[in-house]
C-alpha cells in the first residue's frame, strides 16, 4: 500500500504544484538571497525544486527495488550535470535538490567544495531542511540551505578583494530557482 501511494503522489503532482508550494513572491525571494549570497563568494548556489520523478527514475525504485534514497541522489546529480552546475572556475558549485513527492533534499556539492567539508556536515544541514519541507515551510528550509552553503563557500572560497575591488567568477548559471 505505501509503494502504491507513493507512485500516486508522483503520478499526480507537477511543476504547477511545485510553483504553488512556493509562490511567485517565494521564489522571487529565493533568486534574491541566492544572488545577495553569490556576493561573498566566487561559488555558485543553484536551487532545483521538483514536485515528482520522472517516471523513468521511479521505475527503478518500484520494478528494480533501488532505494528512493539511491534513485533521488542520482536524479540530483543528473540535474547538477543537465544545469551545469559542475561549470565553475573554482569547481565550487553546489545544486540544492528538493523533491517534493518525498519531502527530501538532495545536496550535491563539486568537487573543490566537497573536499573542504565532511559528510556529516550536509547530512546535518539535509536533516534541517527536510523537517521544515515537511512541516510545510518549503521557503524557510531552502533560505536555511542557501545560508548554511554560502557560509560554506564564503569560508572556503571567499571574493578575492584587491584594491576594493571584489572578484567573483560567474558561469552564468541563474540565480532563480529552477522548478520542474
Amino acid at each position: 500500500m505505501k509503494l502504491l501511494l507513493r507512485c500516486l503522489r508522483h503520478l499526480w503532482l507537477d511543476a504547477d504544484d511545485a510553483r504553488h508550494a512556493l509562490g511567485e513572491a517565494g521564489i522571487g525571494r529565493l533568486e534574491a538571497r541566492v544572488r545577495a549570497s553569490e556576493q561573498e563568494h566566487t561559488g555558485q548556489i543553484c536551487l532545483c525544486v521538483e514536485a515528482s520523478l520522472p517516471p523513468s527514475y521511479l521505475w527503478r525504485h518500484v520494478a528494480r527495488g533501488e532505494s528512493i534514497e539511491d534513485v533521488m541522489r542520482d536524479r540530483a546529480v543528473t540535474l547538477f550535470g543537465k544545469q551545469r552546475v559542475w561549470d565553475t572556475e573554482y569547481n565550487n558549485g553546489v545544486l540544492v535538490y528538493l523533491l517534493l513527492a518525498e519531502h527530501r533534499i538532495e545536496i550535491v556539492a563539486d568537487r573543490a567544495l566537497a573536499r573542504c567539508t565532511d559528510e556529516a556536515h550536509w547530512h546535518t544541514l539535509v536533516e534541517r531542511v527536510a523537517q521544515a519541507c515537511r512541516a510545510g515551510h518549503i521557503e524557510e528550509g531552502l533560505s536555511t540551505a542557501v545560508d548554511v552553503v554560502g557560509a560554506a563557500l564564503a569560508e572556503h572560497f571567499p571574493c578575492a578583494h584587491e584594491d576594493g575591488v571584489t572578484s567573483r567568477a560567474d558561469p552564468g548559471l541563474p540565480d532563480r530557482p529552477t522548478i520542474r
